[in-house]
């Protein structure tokens, strides 16, 4: 009797695959689900459904995997449905040949071979027996291993180790152990026997000689009710892991014509000895070495790879499993197969397993829901789905298989580009795949020249490399929805930008970008330039709008979305400009401690839009970009890095004018074949006679030391803005005669007359300055860069800029400085107290933000002052990053414990100083020209002696490998070289950064009030994330906070709906509760002395302490205090831990009374 309806006893991909065969057959379809696959698709896919495992009718409920494997339900349900036949596609029951009994027991029709086919070829030992009888060759074996561990010993010492140890029933990997020496071999017996009894019921295995380089080869067999038997070819299953096959193809690509036949011949021999009918499969190891064959076991089942025999016989596997068992023979038409004669190879296909195994963690299954999906199709790509769609929930109980996508083409090499292109146009977003791993698989040398065998995965580390997906736009909806929900740490409880304001839209100019001074250090090289620049008649100049600019008006915060947007404007527009400073300094760290942006990626940007002027950052010295110093070799590594990244003129400085502490950062732009400018910090009053030691011999001496330690350009940096014009005059005529380096000269325009005396340094020679786009200058920045120009129009030094280029591209900048109102200073106008404190300009700014950070913001002038009374005590010094930080960081001490500079100075009075001021006044950032006071110097450091030498020459080299090795295991990934270059600089902000971006993705991309303000209901945001990619991203709107403190913020993606949730702090998410104050009058209670974070933890509960041990560190914005006992004694509670987030008074460590 024709089968009329189908119960597949399966789930997922193989039971939809039945299915679909059935339906096309014109057959009714019914399937089972298990209370946890009650939203399988697979449940809806069939014409009934019913449930396994549940219900009245059982003592108890079943497992997962128990309702599938229950025989008794299965048959229950097929009686139930009125189902005439039952499929069971592969695993679960499908090798059971007590499943067999059981459906023609109960009259039903099993697609598949008989029980007792299945017990002959099922059961491995019995298989292996069988094809010796019938001549087919097989590797050295065991019968199966007795309870007695003697014998199985000697049984194992008779084939030889090393040995495959294996189930006698079932497949898919599971029992399968190499054992390598006796000594393991109880072990792994015992564990194999126990995994196999969980998975197929039966604990029998047995040991296989182990073939050290094998293939994976196997036959596809059809065998019907009338005696024949055909076979469709072989396929590779080579490509595996822990057994596991990967990546399977048809035919074998490495096979002869003759190794073919030779192979099939072994199958067909084994399928008429046992008179095979239905689908099967035939194993066999070819020894990579010698060519031989060796069969391992049949598969009495369709398999999971079955997909590529289809595709290059034009054979329905599926289609003929019911036609052989509703009686028709093979080579008729309604069997839907052919004589084996007629049956040819067409073409070649692959099939890539995509699982929800992780390769970033030892390919542990994910599990979750299905966010977004995106498949793969086209020409030659087929897809077997079970659960990949989106909104599809993946649990934990079941085979991690996703989809299989299979690949057709007429030759090898174009399969294998269909299916790299097909897998990269995959997107499944919510859970982890193995997609990147599958692409690194298909493209790796040995797979496509065919060289590889079953060790290729465990042999090739390479695999593993670049298995992480980007998934940028998950990433940066996870940022938006986390910034809106909650606000930006940076902008909360500021100014907002005004909300009709005009968006940055960058001028175009139809002018090419015209050949600048890039080309011309190319074609003269550094001292060709050099020369060439002092030669000019024409002052040239340096916009320094994208590092100094904002650095001293918007405290650093300016963003690379907005710098990179106008820079190809300034190449067509002002090619004649000497430079653009647009890194370095403060920028540096800033932008990966504050702005989650890689400044790596900033420099490639600006140098891929402006192609044809010199970037120039600024160095400094033995501190590289940071406030410490650094072994040698670290800071030519990072100079290395730079020119290479496309740093072209390096403003090299010192923070105390000691031309020792530049040496080796200069040689190292020497090396890298860049230009090295080598700056004076200008500081104090050259016609003041109370400051006699920073008069003009002083700097004539530095400008003769700078340019006989190689400098190709002299700098001139007046940080604060503190020569006055008729000093201008005098300085840069001296210079000019003593020296024959080009000059530079930077200030500030923080007193408001900085203009005045950049004209007066023109005139007197210098051969470029610097100043900022027009809305970026005056104030702490420097002088307004479209008035210099209209001021020297006309005349023999006219730089020739175009003045409508620079109100266009100022016009931009205004917008720009519109977004960040939050970090805009409360200066009003010029100020007269720079002569009083002679506070850089870069300083300014991110002093101010410091103060208002620690509560000081209403005391600035105060602040102010004692930063003017601690350069006095610290012996007149000259104040530049990171001395001027130094300074700062004792102000902000001071003012916020109320001290005066005759506290600080009482030697009776105990102090727990800034790290930084002790680093300082210990001689680590060097020694300024008199030496540091010896009575605040002893005060600081107490027992600790000073250092008088170059502080580099006393640090070791850094061992780079050790420390890339170190990053590397942190991130659990390798780093660039220009990554490892700022882990180098600043090893925790790096790697706070790098967890950062891996969450958020490249924020650097999003406009820049999404960024700090996030996305509000029914607005549109564009995010291109490369050229050519953009993302068109909109807000639908929020959910309510949650039990847990989490709250669903609802997305479309390009049209596609997504959701994210994140955790909303304000109302109950971890990590937002209230901290305990210290009591004042509690004498055991330490408290905060300023808001921050902790960022090192010393002591524990129950830990004995001794005064000025240090109990932990803040870190405040950039300024880290340790924290000491004040006493002796023992520590009864800690109240914080390292990365806690502290406000003033907050209790931190309690002594025990």
């Amino acid at each position: 009797m024709a089968i009329r309806k189908i119960l597949v006893a399966n789930r997922s991909e193989i039971a939809i695959r039945v299915f679909r065969a059935a339906n096309e057959l014109g057959l009714r379809t019914v399937a089972i689900w298990a209370e946890e696959d009650k939203l399988a698709l697979h449940r809806f896919k069939a014409d009934e459904s019913y449930q396994v495992g549940r219900g009245a009718h059982l003592p108890k409920d079943l497992g997962p995997i128990e309702s599938y494997l229950s025989i008794e339900e299965v048959i229950r349900v097929a009686k139930l449905s009125g189902a005439d036949a039952i499929h069971p596609g592969y695993g679960l029951l499908s090798e059971s040949p007590e499943f067999v009994d059981a459906c023609h027991e109960a009259g039903l029709t099993f697609i598949g071979p008989s029980a007792d086919t299945m017990r002959r070829l099922g059961n491995k030992v019995a298989a292996r027996n069988l094809a010796v009888e019938v001549g087919v060759p097989v590797v050295p074996a065991t019968a199966p291993l007795p309870d007695d561990m003697a014998e199985v010993r000697r049984m194992a010492a008779e084939v030889g180790f090393p040995v495959m140890l294996k189930a006698s029933w079932g497949g898919g990997g599971r029992g399968m152990r190499v054992i390598r020496a006796e000594k393991d071999l109880e072990r792994e017996v015992i564990e194999a026997k126990r995994e196999a009894k969980a998975a197929f019921g039966k604990d029998e295995v047995y040991l296989e000689k182990l073939v050290e380089r094998a293939r994976h080869v196997e036959v596809q067999i059809l065998g019907d009710t009338h005696g024949n038997v055909v076979d469709l070819f072989e396929r590779d299953c080579s490509i595996q892991r822990r057994n596991q096959k990967v990546v399977e193809r048809a035919p074998a690509p490495y096979l002869s014509h003759e190794q073919r036949r030779e192979l099939a011949a072994y199958a067909r021999k084994l399928a008429d000895a046992t008179a095979y009918v239905g689908a099967g499969t035939v194993e066999f190891l070819m020894d990579a070495d010698t060519d031989a064959f060796y069969f391992i076991e049949v598969n009495p089942r369709i398999q999971v790879e079955h997909t590529v025999t289809e595709e290059v016989t034009g054979i329905d596997i599926v289609k003929a499993q019911i036609h052989i068992l509703d009686g028709h023979a093979i080579g008729t038409p309604e069997s839907g197969v052919p004589a084996q004669a007629d049956i040819k190879l067409n073409g070649h296909a692959l099939q890539c397993r995509i699982t929800t195994e992780d390769p970033e963690h030892n390919f542990i299954p994910d599990y979750g829901r299905i966010t977004a999906y995106r498949g793969a199709t086209g020409f030659g790509i087929r897809l077997d789905g079970g659960t990949a769609y989106s909104g599809a929930v993946i649990t934990r109980f079941y085979d991690p298989l996703l989809e299989k996508v299979t690949a057709w083409a007429p030759t090898p090499e174009e399969a294998i580009a269909r299916m790299d292109r097909a897998l990269r146009e995959f997107r499944i977003r919510g859970v982890a795949t193995n997609l990147t791993f599958l692409e690194a698989i298909i493209g790796h040398e040995k797979f496509r020249d065919n060289t590889y065998n079953t060790k290729f995965i465990d042999e090739t580390p390479e695999l593993f490399q670049q298995v992480k997906r980007r998934d940028r736009a998950t990433k940066l909806l996870t940022y938006l929805a986390d910034v809106t929900v909650n606000g930006h740490p940076e902008t909360k409880n500021r100014p907002m930008p005004p909300q009709d304001h005009a968006p940055p839209v960058a001028p175009l100019f139809d002018a090419p970008i015209a050949p600048g001074t890039r080309q011309k250090l190319d074609e003269l090289g550094p001292k060709g330039f050099a020369d060439w620049l002092r030669d000019k008649p024409e002052v040239m100049i340096t916009d320094t709008t994208m590092r100094d600019g904002h650095q001293s008006l918007l405290a650093t915060r300016a963003r690379t979305h907005d710098i990179v947007g106008i820079a190809e404007a300034y190449a067509r527009g002002l090619p004649q400009l000497l430079s653009l400073e647009c890194w370095g300094g403060a920028t540096f760290d800033v932008a990966m401690r504050f702005l989650t942006e890689d400044p790596w990626e900033r420099l490639a940007l600006v140098r891929e839009k402006a192609p044809n002027i010199l970037l120039q950052m600024l160095l400094r010295g033995s501190n590289g970009v940071g406030y410490t110093n650094y072994p040698d070799n670290v800071v030519k590594y990072f100079v290395a890095e730079a020119a290479k990244g496309g740093v072209d003129l390096f403003r090299v400085f010192d923070c105390l004018n000691w031309v020792e502490n530049m040496r080796v950062s200069m040689d190292a732009v020497c090396e890298a074949g860049k230009i090295c400018e080598g700056a004076i910090c200008y500081t104090g009053d050259l016609f003041d006679p109370e400051r006699a030691k920073y008069d003009l011999k002083y700097y004539v001496a530095l400008a003769k030391e700078m340019e006989a330690a190689g400098a190709h350009i002299l700098g001139v940096k007046d940080m604060a803005g503190l020569l006055k014009p008729a000093a201008a005059r005098v300085l840069f005529k001296a210079l000019k005669e003593e020296v024959g380096l080009p000059i530079h000269f930077h200030t500030h325009d923080t007193s408001g007359i900085s203009a005045a005396t950049v004209l007066a340094a023109v005139d007197a020679g210098v051969d470029a300055v610097d100043a900022a786009m027009d809305a970026f200058s005056g104030n702490t920045s420097q002088p307004c860069l479209g008035s210099i120009v209209e001021a020297l129009k006309g005349s023999e030094r006219d730089p020739g800029l175009s003045s409508a280029a620079i109100r266009r591209i100022s016009f931009y900048w205004e917008a720009v400085r519109t977004q960040y109102a939050a970090f805009e200073s409360d200066l009003k106008g010029p100020a007269s107290e720079v002569y009083l404190h002679e506070m850089p300009g870069g300083q300014f700014t991110n002093l101010k933000e410091q103060a208002r950070s620690l509560g000081l913001e209403t005391r600035w002038h105060q602040v102010a002052q004692t930063y003017a009374d601690v350069n006095k005590m610290f012996g007149d010094i000259v104040k530049v990053t990171p001395s001027s930080k130094v300074v700062g960081d004792m102000a902000l001490m001071m003012v916020s414990q109320d001290l005066t500079v005759a506290d600080v100075m009482d030697p009776k009075k105990d102090l727990a100083f800034p790290d930084s001021v002790v680093a300082m006044l210990h001689g680590d950032l060097g020694q300024p020209p008199s030496g540091w006071p010896k009575d605040i110097q002893a005060k600081i450091l107490k027992d600790k002696q000073p250092i008088t030498v170059r502080p580099g020459s006393l640090i070791p080299e850094a061992d780079l490998a050790a420390e890339q090795a170190t990053i590397e295991a942190k991130l659990e990934r390798k780093v660039s070289d220009q990554e490892f270059a700022s882990y180098l600089m600043y090893p925790k902000v790096f790697t706070d950064f790098a967890l950062a971006a891996d969450l958020y993705g490249p924020v650097s991309m999003l406009p820049t009030p999404n960024y700090f303000y996030g996305i509000v209901q029914e607005d549109e945001v564009l995010v291109d994330i490369e050229r050519g990619k953009t993302l068109v991203i909109r807000c639908l709107g929020f959910g309510e906070t949650d039990e847990k403190g989490m709250r669903t913020v609802f997305f479309e993606l390009n049209g596609q709906p997504r959701r994210v949730k994140v955790p909303d702090r304000a109302h109950g998410a971890a990590g937002n509760g209230a901290r305990q104050k210290a009591d004042p009058a509690n004498p055991n209670h330490l408290g905060a002395p300023m808001p921050g974070v902790v960022s090192t933890l010393a002591v524990a509960a129950g830990q004995e302490v001794k005064a000025g041990d240090v109990l932990l560190s803040i870190e405040a914005m950039k300024m880290e205090t340790a924290i000491h006992a004040e006493r002796n004694g023992r520590i009864e509670a800690v109240h914080v831990s390292t990365g806690s987030q502290i406000d003033a008074k907050d209790l931190l460590v309690v002594y025990a009374a």
